[in-house]
């Protein structure tokens, strides 16, 4: 028998990690989103590197999150056959994947928002076809959704 500190031990960082990796989406979304919306290039790699910060903070969310989930099916005796564990885990790949495709635009705008800003050079057409990519906002959004998706598993525990 699992001691209960231990396993509230895993669901607290279980937790944090979901903190972290919702939050990160936030703040990436939020940042994209505001300096899509912009016309000074300095005020869209500021923003950027803001939405950079939110994904580090994705990364980080998604491996605690991850790994004491993980844990927690093991110490909560569910088991990974359980369908909306094994749903979960399918959507946090979906999840990592998309966001990261759809990440690649984002971060080749930043940086050229940056060179551009460092020559006090108005947003190029580039910049803007970067910041409007329909693929990678399609990608970004789908994530997120599938992020929120999660959260309703976690939360719903379907079938238990």
């Amino acid at each position: 028998m699992t001691p209960a500190w231990l396993y509230d031990l895993a669901l607290c960082a279980h937790l944090l990690g979901a903190f972290s990796l919702v939050s990160g989406t936030v703040v990436a979304l939020v940042g994209f989103e505001t300096a899509r919306r912009r016309s000074s290039c300095s005020e869209i790699a500021l923003l950027l590197g803001l939405a950079r910060i939110g994904a580090m903070l994705v990364a980080a969310g998604t491996v605690v999150a991850g790994a004491f989930g993980l844990w927690l099916v093991d110490l909560g005796h569910w088991g990974y056959a359980t369908p909306w564990v094994d749903a979960a885990m399918g959507l946090l790949v979906v999840v990592v994947i998309g966001g990261s495709a759809g990440g690649q635009r984002p971060k080749q705008a930043r940086k050229l928002a940056g060179e551009l800003a460092s020559q006090g050079l108005e947003p190029s057409g580039e910049l803007r076809r970067l910041l409007g990519d329909r693929v990678a906002l399609s990608l970004n959004y789908l994530a997120a959704a599938g992020l929120l998706a999660i959260v309703v598993l976690m939360v719903v525990k379907p079938g238990r």
